[in-house]
């Protein structure tokens, strides 16, 4: 890999040369504590997962669900700052083969300071931010995607079902790495199927991305990935990767995050 090869990069490259779906995960820094979710990305990293969603915990999570916003909501409870984001960060990024990056608020990033925060982000090993509540039409005050570029970081981009074609020609163009896609659907039918609305929603997208693009549905099952796999290059398992940690005994989570995640592989 070059040294300026940006990890997200990498990572794709391996998808591709491998011809497999890629897997991104999420934890919530400080959930359930901070050595915890040492322990637990590299569990991921056992596992095989190319990319690590690391949030951080902050009071007003609008874009999250209820299981990821109550992890948020212990994390702050019991003191995590975003300082903890940084160290973790930086104490696995030369560790794990995984790509990592920083899911964040944009109000955490202007408290922090938005040149800053990139450059601090970009010397921790941090490979990408994603910050959902950033609108491209605020990077003339903000230079957001301007610092981003500057450290090397992506910044991705993320759309759900709602999003206008408008919106999507507006993000395709400032698209790195990869695009985020949520959706409130979720994957069902036959076994290489997909919803008629998520399929309709996905063609939307392709018609302007030419990245590749990363998906939500509230992956569970290796049935949902074996859907996805015909239609998307990233898996992302997030909230179920939550409710594993949430209701399993702490001496037990990496085994079980390895074995949820493996379980997932097509």
């Amino acid at each position: 890999m070059s040294k300026n090869m940006n990890k997200i990069d990498q990572k794709l490259e391996e998808i591709r040369v491998r011809n497999r779906i890629g897997f991104m995960t999420h934890v919530v820094v400080g959930f359930p504590t901070i050595s915890k979710t040492k322990s637990i990305v590299r569990a991921m990293d056992t596992a095989g997962v190319d990319f690590v969603e690391l949030q951080i915990p902050f009071s007003d999570p609008i874009a999250d669900g209820p299981t990821i916003m109550r992890a948020s909501e212990k994390s702050l409870a019991l003191g995590t700052k975003v300082a903890d984001a940084f160290m973790i960060a930086e104490e696995l990024s030369g560790e794990v083969s995984g790509a990592l990056i920083f899911m964040a608020y944009f109000n955490t990033v202007f408290k922090y300071g938005v040149k800053k925060f990139c450059e601090d982000a970009a010397r921790a090993g941090i490979a990408g931010l994603i910050i959902p509540d950033m609108p491209i039409e605020e990077e003339s005050s903000e230079h957001f995607l301007k610092n981003c570029e500057e450290n090397n970081l992506y910044a991705i981009r993320v759309i759900s079902p709602a999003s206008t074609e408008s919106r999507l020609v507006m993000n395709a163009k400032f698209a790195k790495g990869f695009v985020y896609c949520t959706a409130r659907q979720g994957t069902t039918g036959a076994k290489n199927d997909l919803d008629r609305g998520v399929a309709n929603y996905l063609k939307r997208v392709k018609k302007h991305f030419d990245v590749p693009i990363a998906v939500g549905f509230g992956i569970s099952k290796k049935q949902h990935v074996e859907i996805l796999k015909n239609f998307v290059d990233i898996a992302v398992v997030g909230s179920a990767v939550i409710e594993l940690i949430d209701r399993t005994r702490e001496d037990r989570i990496d085994r079980e995050i390895i074995k949820f995640i493996r379980s997932l592989s097509v």
